[in-house]
């Protein structure tokens, strides 16, 4: 079954809104053996929402739309849909009386603009919105079918898991597909492309990778008899051939994963940072039960305060300036000092836009101190993607998956470097 994705929205067109619906249909289609082969954004206007919907049925077996399914004047799909069927809107008496109890219940007076949601298209299926009040509706149309959800997403994923990927599903008689997400952190994507060119080359077996700033997850879908077996052999040759590249699964973030190695072990970090300005403790502390393991941070921005808070040393800031490996290092072992913690993890350097005492943009090292064996580890200039006001942003996320990553490779014992394709680190001392 092939599937087109229509969003519809003034606000999505315009940037005002990002379009999640279409990301989040995209990956539950997939997730489910549904091959969606285009995603399409119109505006809030009746006949180029009838053109659009024609043009993904000339391809597509059903096209999926969100949005202009609401009370206002400029909800158009509903219209849109009848228009492109050649049949009028009718009102749907058991929809008003739903719309009706809903808002007596609520203890509001209805407002005649709000019986809209009750016109649909005649003779289309409507399809229960049990969490909210705009239905869904499906419409049989020359050259497929229309499954028209509500732009509010919590409705839309509503009506979509209760309602449209069961009877796609059911109509596609689709395979038995299984799925894992392996999440991945300093491999560049093109390395773990090269490495996993054998797995890609397997029957049944489909790889896609989704890359962010530093990390890549790469999705595993095997689809045939027998998937689920299937998927664990494939998932471990994966893992083999990316090594310690490997962090997680599915929703497992670094920073969780981080927090399960410290607790294990009984033991703790604290943070010090400055390009980053508290991104790394903001990462920590999203996860939950992190206050067992994280002790706190400081975001120590300006060069004098790293001296006088995390006593990192007057001389060595006023040859060098705040960008150095060594100031990385003394902010690291300050920060455990004053919080005393197991482990002080610092970030220092150039985030942009503008270079920095003579350090170009995306000059950043990374400070770990910690017991016995201790290590403080300087990472090179980071690779700048592009020269825009963006930059700034994804170099302070790249630093933040960075400096988690060095912790984890510390308390796995594994070497910063370690198979990674990247060769992160270009200097260490030992103390």
């Amino acid at each position: 079954m092939r599937v087109e994705l229509l969003t519809v929205g003034d606000e999505l067109l315009l940037g005002d809104t990002i379009n999640g619906n279409a990301a989040w249909l995209g990956r539950r289609l997939a997730d489910h053996g549904v091959d969606v082969t285009r995603s399409v954004v119109v505006g809030d206007e009746l006949d180029v929402i009838v053109a659009a919907v024609a043009s993904a049925l000339d391809r597509a077996d059903a096209v999926i739309t969100t949005g202009g399914l609401g009370p206002t004047y400029d909800d158009v799909t509903r219209d849109a849909l009848a228009k492109a069927a050649g049949v009028a809107l009718v009102r749907d008496a058991a929809l008003e009386r739903r719309l009706r109890e809903r808002v007596a219940r609520a203890g509001r007076e209805l407002q005649p603009m709000a019986l809209r949601m009750a016109d649909v298209p005649e003779g289309a299926r409507v399809l229960a919105n049990s969490a909210g009040s705009a239905p869904g509706l499906r419409v049989e149309l020359p050259g497929g079918v229309a499954y028209a959800l509500p732009g509010v997403p919590f409705e839309m994923r509503t009506i979509m898991d209760e309602v449209v990927l069961p009877e796609l599903a059911r109509i596609a008689g689709l395979p038995a597909v299984a799925r894992r997400t392996l999440r991945t952190a300093r491999m560049w994507e093109s390395v773990i492309a090269t490495r996993l060119a054998e797995v890609e080359a397997m029957d049944g077996v489909k790889l896609a990778y989704l890359p962010g700033p530093a990390e890549v997850k790469v999705r595993i879908t095997v689809a045939g008899g027998n998937a689920a077996a299937r998927l664990a052999d494939v998932e471990a040759r994966v893992r083999e051939l990316l090594g310690p590249a490997v962090y997680g699964i599915e929703d497992e973030s670094l920073a969780y994963v981080v927090h399960g190695l410290l607790a294990d072990r009984g033991e703790t970090v604290a943070t010090a940072e400055s390009l980053t300005g508290g991104l790394i403790g903001a990462e920590l502390t999203g996860a939950p039960g992190s206050s067992v393991t994280y002790a706190g941070g400081m975001v120590t921005y300006a060069t004098e305060v790293k001296g006088r808070l995390l006593g990192v040393p007057d001389d060595l800031l006023a040859e060098h300036g705040a960008v150095h490996p060594d100031v990385a290092a003394a902010m690291a072992a300050g920060v455990r000092d004053a919080l005393g913690t197991t482990y002080g993890l610092a970030v220092t350097g150039v985030a942009g836009p503008d270079s920095q005492d003579g350090h170009p943009v995306g000059t950043v090292y990374i400070g770990l101190a910690g017991p016995g064996n201790s290590r403080t580890v300087a990472g090179p200039k980071l690779p700048v993607p592009g020269t825009g006001p963006e930059v700034r942003a994804v170099i302070r996320r790249m630093t933040v998956v960075h400096a988690l990553e060095l912790l984890r490779r510390r308390l796995l014992g594994l070497d910063v470097a370690d198979g990674d394709g990247e060769a992160q680190a270009d200097r260490e001392d030992r103390g």
